[in-house]
């Protein structure tokens, strides 16, 4: 068995995306599920919006790192499999990849066109980003319904994922090798 790995910087942004997905999810579902006030009853004016800032920067940052592993992707291939996976580990495995950068560049952008069309500034570090679209108070509510929705969907690919990745590991089949950092 040969184990080929993905390059440095393919194998850094994997888990830095890793990172910020697992905090953009716990940030979002706490926004989600107590909404505005009740976020600011559990922490506070100043630290929610402190919160939501971050969020939507973060948002933003994870959309301009999907997009340069994309590119890297185009340049550096992923390394083949030796073993080779079965024609149904390929297929969901590539199932899963596929819906994780779809939903992992469209959340950012649904957020962004949420936040905008419900009249809030789109913030990214101390800056305000132009809102793309026009307030409309109704398109924003759901927006952000959908955007939540595709946080689930997002938590439900990355556990599974996480479960496929601990099998291989289990396995010592080199599937988490190629992906672990140094």
């Amino acid at each position: 068995m040969t184990i080929q790995r993905y390059t440095l910087l393919q194998r850094l942004l994997h888990w830095l995306i890793a990172l910020m997905v697992f905090g953009l999810l716990a940030a979002g579902f706490t926004f989600w599920s107590l909404g505005y006030e009740g976020t600011v009853g559990l922490f506070g004016e100043e630290l929610t919006n402190m919160l939501y800032k971050i969020h939507k920067t973060f948002g933003i940052l994870l959309l301009l790192l999907m997009i340069a592993r994309i590119a890297l992707r185009r340049v550096s291939p992923a390394p083949p499999h030796d073993p080779p996976l079965s024609g149904v580990e390929r297929m969901v495995g590539g199932g899963i990849h596929l819906l994780l950068y779809a939903l992992l560049i469209g959340l950012p952008i649904g957020g962004w066109l949420a936040t905008a069309a419900s009249g809030y500034p789109i913030q990214f570090f101390d800056l305000t980003l132009p809102g793309i679209i026009g307030e409309n108070k109704e398109l924003g509510a759901t927006l952000f319904f959908y955007h939540g929705i595709g946080g689930l969907v997002v938590l439900g690919l990355v556990l599974v994922h996480t479960a496929a990745g601990l099998k291989h590991w289990r396995l010592k089949d080199g599937i988490m090798t190629r992906i672990s950092l140094p």
